[in-house]
């Protein structure tokens, strides 16, 4: 619930902003259906597989670890949204490996900064990433996940805001405050420019960034974004290699 209001928050002060209710007049069919079924498959699809299908294959094949992990509720919710958050530094950084490059491609297609290009992917990409199978995990082995899962709400709304031109001003209280540690849309918006090895591949937290030599820190956000496919739309939906 708090993921979905966040969305519809974030969509109305997108459309608010000066000027983007003309780009999104200007927006292809294709890329609101990319965009659409993108939304649609990582936000409702994917949850339902780790709650039914993932979470039943960990009842069979560990069935004795069920409910066996009893956390503290702050150390659940950091397991989620910080522990979780480095593991996928790293899976995202796989994803721009020559190897699997493909299978990310259609997700740097986006050109504007919005909320709605936030789950932009070829359908089966969300199988390779590791919120499928990981959180579906510690949900098994939790025995009180509610906090685990607060950490898996508040990564989803920041991974939404993030892709968005909704930001603080620059150089404000605010903005010095956070800007140190956590990812910022101006920081994410640098990972999308039409170069795709630019950095910046953490979610949450900048911090991987820096640890690993990958950060790419910028006052403002590029006036450029994202790369060009020869991809038909078949392609960029099921089959992204050419």
């Amino acid at each position: 619930m708090l993921v979905f209001i966040a969305f519809w928050i974030l969509l109305f002060l997108t459309i608010a902003r000066p000027g983007n209710r003309t780009s999104f007049q200007h927006k292809s069919w294709q890329d609101w259906l990319l965009d659409g079924t993108g939304l649609l498959f990582q936000g409702l699809a994917i949850p339902i597989l780790q709650v039914t299908l993932v979470y039943q294959l960990y009842s069979v094949l560990i069935p004795h670890l069920r409910d066996i992990l009893v956390l503290p509720p702050m150390i659940a919710f950091l397991l989620s949204f910080v522990f979780v958050d480095y593991l996928y530094y790293w899976n995202h950084r796989l994803l721009h490996s020559r190897f699997f490059w493909r299978l990310h491609q259609v997700h740097h297609t986006v050109t504007q900064r919005d909320v709605l290009g936030t789950s932009r992917n070829t359908l089966w990409t969300s199988f390779f990433i590791l919120y499928l199978l990981v959180h579906a995990l510690f949900i098994y082995l939790l025995f009180d996940p509610k906090w685990y899962v607060l950490g898996i709400s508040l990564t989803s709304i920041l991974d939404l805001w993030r892709h968005s031109a909704i930001e603080p001003k620059q150089g404000s209280f605010f903005d010095r405050a956070i800007s140190p540690w956590l990812t910022l849309p101006r920081d994410h918006a640098w990972h999308h420019t039409p170069n795709p090895q630019t950095g910046n591949y953490g979610a949450n937290f900048k911090l991987w960034d820096k640890l690993h030599r990958t950060n790419c820190t910028h006052d403002t956000a590029p006036t450029h974004l994202g790369i060009d496919t020869q991809l038909t739309l078949i392609q960029k939906l099921f089959f992204p290699i050419k």
